[in-house]
């Protein structure tokens, strides 16, 4: 995958941006019934959608899954504090983690902010105790424990 910041040559038209948006208020929606609400042919809407996502554009297709659905009760935010010659290692080693859904380099007092769920307390416990506190260059963890989600996006919308 390209660096987040690197540009393309590949524009994104009104059309492109009318067929994203079908998809990510409906990403079963088939290529005909797509083709339809746009205005064009099924064969242009697949090429258009193909184009979208050979120049990632759309990085991919995915189910979203609740979480308490199937039995992870704790999703938590994390603010790392790393010493900068173990950044790297660190956050390369986070993001193996399995709990870990995301992970970001942050400007401020954290260097990394990450997002993690886990079944219980007491999973959450093992991972900060095995994982994450032994990491060579960790020198701080904050830990906040959701509540109450009021809005969650994947992605962003155009």
């Amino acid at each position: 995958m390209k660096p987040y910041d690197e540009r393309s040559d590949f524009i994104v038209d009104e059309m492109d941006r009318k067929i994203i948006s079908l998809l990510q208020s409906n990403g079963r929606i088939s290529y005909t019934d797509l083709a339809k609400e746009v205005g064009l042919s099924r064969v242009a809407v697949q090429t258009r959608i193909q184009a979208l996502v050979e120049n990632e554009v759309i990085e991919r297709f995915t189910a979203v899954v609740n979480p308490v659905k199937v039995g992870i009760g704790v999703s938590a935010f994390f603010n790392v504090d790393v010493e900068p010659q173990f950044l790297q290692k660190v956050a390369e080693q986070l993001a193996e983690e399995q709990a870990v859904t995301s992970l970001y380099l942050m400007t401020g007092p954290s260097q990394l902010h990450m997002h993690a769920l886990f079944v219980n307390n007491q999973d959450m416990e093992a991972f900060m105790n095995d994982k994450l506190y032994p990491l060579p260059g960790v020198t701080g963890v904050d830990c906040q424990v959701l509540i109450k989600r009021y809005k969650s996006r994947i992605g962003m919308k155009l």
